[in-house]
């Protein structure tokens, strides 16, 4: 087979990912007959050709710092081959086409505090938003709740325990850049923003404000003789998205803000149609630096799930078996009002959008 031409050079965009890929994989591109998983967090793929190529998955915390890849590299160097990626979900992949290097590998990641799994029907790593490191909106540190979840979910990272394979995502904000998940932590502001008037016209560019609101809840108004906003509460939703053009709308606040966990999203339509995410849980206490709360609710759906899930069943799949009612029954969620998907009144609410008309 020929080698690959690499792409012209662009202004934008990614680089041509061939040159960065392991030479086994380079060749057989196109090729592979099939993979099998020896353990977990370890996959080996056969080409048609003959050849193989392993590859060795450990998590990572995400926001590296140097110091941490620089060590991830020396092990790579050291006990690899020298080529590694990152999944989506921040787990780094060391690729290598000796079988014989793969366990000195893996004891190797795990004595410098890096955990080998998440493949197959396990709990793969969290995905999350950027949380108070990088975004300009969180309302908590979505990175954080990330780093105390997997702490008590490290053994079903590293083992094949669950029904199928399980992505939890977690978003800082309402805008929930975090996507669907099986199982979703989000952040959910229960007030409006609150509103220092002596700074908006100062700080505030005064239309990006009014065209950053989903809702048309926000409007120019004028405060005490000075130029300033104002919020329809009736309107408004709590989403945030008026805070990072206009700090002086503050909305994050330590009991206002709190946690929500969703259930049931999956992009897959493998066996059936892309689902999305419900609501399970609200009201949660916004509680760093551990998110005990949190914590205790995703653990005992996930202990439900693997008690009660046939094999291969997905959360969304196991939950639309057993139905909602039972749900709440084992897994012991209150029930309430806010839970109950009555959309008779939404052609009134929708049409209350500038984005969004029927």
């Amino acid at each position: 087979m020929a080698a690959p031409e690499m792409r012209d050079p662009i202004e934008s965009g990614c680089p041509d990912g061939f040159q960065y890929m392991h030479p086994v994989m380079r060749r057989n591109f196109g090729l592979w007959a099939y993979h099998e998983d020896p353990r977990p967090g370890v996959l080996v793929h056969v080409s048609k050709t003959g050849e193989k190529v392993w590859t060795v998955r450990a998590g990572t915390q995400r926001i590296l710092d140097v110091f941490t890849l620089r060590k991830l590299m020396d092990i790579g160097d050291t006990y690899g081959e020298g080529y590694v990626h990152f999944t989506i979900r921040s787990n780094i992949e060391f690729q290598v086409a000796d079988g014989a290097k793969v366990e000195p590998l893996v004891k190797a990641l795990e004595d410098a505090g890096f955990p080998v799994g998440g493949t197959r029907n396990s709990v793969t790593s969290l995905s999350h938003t950027q949380g108070w490191l990088h975004c300009d909106i969180p309302g908590t540190d979505a990175s954080g709740v990330v780093k105390a979840m997997m702490d008590e979910l490290l053994p079903e990272f590293k083992s094949w325990n669950m029904p199928n394979r399980v992505h939890i995502t977690t978003s800082c904000c309402q805008i929930n850049c975090g996507g669907q998940g099986d199982i979703a932590i989000n952040v959910q502001h229960t007030k409006p923003p609150k509103i220092n008037h002596a700074l908006v016209g100062n700080v505030c560019e005064r239309p990006t404000v009014v065209a950053r609101c989903p809702v048309a809840a926000i409007r120019p108004a004028m405060v005490d003789g000075k130029p300033s906003l104002e919020v329809d509460e009736k309107k408004c939703i709590c989403c945030g998205a008026c805070y990072p053009p206009c700090p002086p709308m503050q909305i994050n606040d330590h009991e206002a803000t709190q946690l929500a966990v969703w259930i049931g999203g999956n992009h897959s339509n493998a066996r059936g149609k892309p689902t999305f995410q419900r609501l399970v849980a609200a009201g949660i206490p916004n509680n760093p630096p551990r998110w005990p709360e949190a914590t205790a609710i995703v653990k005992k759906i996930l202990e439900c799930y693997k008690a009660g899930a046939k094999d291969w069943e997905r959360i969304n799949e196991w939950v639309e078996r057993i139905g909602w009612p039972r749900f709440f029954e084992v897994t012991g969620l209150p029930f309430t009002k806010y839970h109950i998907d009555n959309w008779r009144g939404a052609r009134a609410n929708l049409n209350s959008s500038t984005h969004i008309r029927f």
